[in-house]
């Protein structure tokens, strides 16, 4: 059996956006995947299904794996030919025992590649509007570990050196020494009045920052309660903050929103409200499954070329019909002469993916628009294949029947409500109660135990809603809806509940 290779990867400070396009295209493709704590959650599940998950950090205070464990398992697995990647927080050469781990793989004949990853020393200032460097106040930028090896019988670090107050000081793993650390450099000739600061969950929504001077941040840090992991940083560039703090001024930092669409759907939402700073809460109240009979909507694959309009009212509806595509090695020459129509931004992107452009988009992404649309660019006669969820509100078909353009309604797919044992408890810690369709408000409502839980639950919280279709849904049970998006996706939900937010 050939050996395997090892890929020694950097996740970078915590964001899932600052992962590199290499370190994700290595993910994608292993076999075994080695994880600390610092890795976040949606760069653990770039890796397949199939892909066995192993983690090997330290978790709540508990023991840690030990380093030589960890360094035969990726020797073990490469060996069995197996694709491993070590996903590390931050970069695996800085302060990550990368050096050490890439030494084991070398003596032991593996092959093995570095990938580096963005450092906290560097993202977390920039999160918090602190430049690391500037000219206008320093030349000499020095990176500390706050945490040496406790088998030394000495200490590395030159204290001296660190005393001078030209230069920004970046100590991380320091959290549990950082007394001591702030002690010995006054001892060592910094101004106890030096500037300083201490980010703690670094890029991330819940990122925390404390600015103090060295003499108070030790102080400053325990009394707001800030905790590992957590970057320090000592210099006057700390100042610069009051100027060029960025991240932590978005209207939606730090709030906690309920993503209650679909997992199949999920990522895409749940990445923008991590670039506006917010904080996703995963919490699927439906789930998308195949039609009861599958057989008529892979057929109707088939005869697409039989009508004038072929329309899709979702994005899952343009998956399902490609994918039956796909396993048939089939593409968009099956549509023939038919005009294609799409509900909305997102559907029409997802057929472009596909080389095909919509004929007709509505300008408000809802049936009553779509079927206005259609009667205006179409003669009496045509027909039309709308390829829909199951469950679909019957306006579309029913406006163009009775405008003389037959319909034929084909289930697609249809979506059930899944259960979560936590599911309330996750509706708890949210601020923000996401709806992107009347199906997630029925879900929602069904996992809290009925309408006046659900009313209860959403009582301080903000209810916001893709668009009217879905607000009347709520409504209806009612939940209070306090946003509704202008533009129906998912981008103008989190544009609505930005406006919310400044107005608030």
């Amino acid at each position: 059996m050939p050996t395997g290779k090892v890929f020694l990867v950097g996740a970078g400070p915590g964001d899932p956006g600052l992962l590199t396009l290499r370190a994700r295209d290595v993910l994608r493709e292993a076999d075994i995947l080695l994880y600390d704590a610092l890795a976040a959650d949606a760069i653990v599940a770039l890796a397949p299904a199939s892909c066995e998950r192993i983690f090997v950090g330290k978790r709540g205070g508990g023991a840690a794996v030990p380093q030589e464990e960890t360094e035969n398992l990726m020797v073990l697995k490469a060996r069995a030919g197996k694709c491993v990647v070590r996903l590390k927080g931050g970069d695996p050469f800085l302060f990550g025992r990368g050096g050490e781990e890439a030494q084991a793989l070398h003596a032991a004949g593996i092959e093995f590649e570095v990938v580096p990853g963005i450092s906290s020393a560097f993202a977390a200032p920039a999160y918090a509007g602190i430049p690391v460097t500037h000219r206008d106040h320093n030349t000499v930028l020095t990176i500390v570990s706050g945490h040496e090896d406790p088998a030394k019988d000495r200490s590395a670090i030159d204290w001296e050196r660190l005393g001078d107050p030209h230069q920004t000081l970046i100590f991380l793993m320091a959290m549990s020494n950082l007394r001591d650390i702030t002690q010995r450099l006054v001892r060592s000739g910094l101004p106890a009045t030096q500037p300083a600061a201490v980010i703690s969950g670094g890029t991330l929504p819940s990122q925390r920052t404390v600015t103090g001077t060295l003499a108070s941040i030790a102080d400053d840090a325990q009394r707001e309660g800030l905790s590992a992991p957590a970057i320090v940083v000592i210099g006057t560039v700390v100042a610069l903050r009051e100027q060029i703090a960025w991240f932590e001024k978005s209207p939606l930092f730090g709030k906690r929103v309920l993503v209650t669409r679909p997992e199949i759907r999920q990522d895409e939402f749940a990445r923008e409200l991590l670039r506006a700073g917010a904080e996703p809460i995963l919490a699927p109240t439906i789930a998308i499954t195949p039609p009861d009979d599958p057989r008529a909507a892979e057929q109707s694959t088939h005869d697409a070329a039989r009508y004038s309009w072929v329309v899709f009212t979702s994005v899952n509806g343009v998956r399902v019909f490609f994918d039956y595509l796909d396993a048939r090695r089939d593409d968009a020459r099956i549509f023939g002469k038919a005009k294609i129509a799409a509900i909305g931004l997102k559907t029409s992107q997802a057929l472009l993916r596909r080389n095909v452009y919509a004929d007709a988009i509505p300008h408000r992404y809802i049936a009553e628009d779509l079927a206005d649309l259609l009667i205006a660019s179409s003669r009496e006669g045509d027909a039309m294949l709308i390829y829909r969820a199951a469950e679909a509100r019957d306006v579309l078909p029913d406006r163009l029947n009775a405008a003389g353009r037959p319909a034929t309604v084909v289930a697609a797919y249809k979506t059930v409500f899944t259960a979560d044992p936590l599911f309330a408890e996750r509706v708890e810690r949210s601020d923000i109660v996401t709806f992107m369709s009347a199906s997630t408000v029925n879900g929602f409502i069904r996992n809290l135990g009925g309408a006046e839980a659900a009313r209860a639950a959403c009582a301080k919280k903000i209810v916001a809603c893709i668009g009217p279709v879905t607000a009347q849904a709520a409504s209806d049970a009612g939940l209070p809806v306090h946003v509704v998006a202008q533009e129906y996706t998912a981008e103008g939900l989190i544009e609505a509940l930005r406006a919310e937010a400044v107005t608030s």
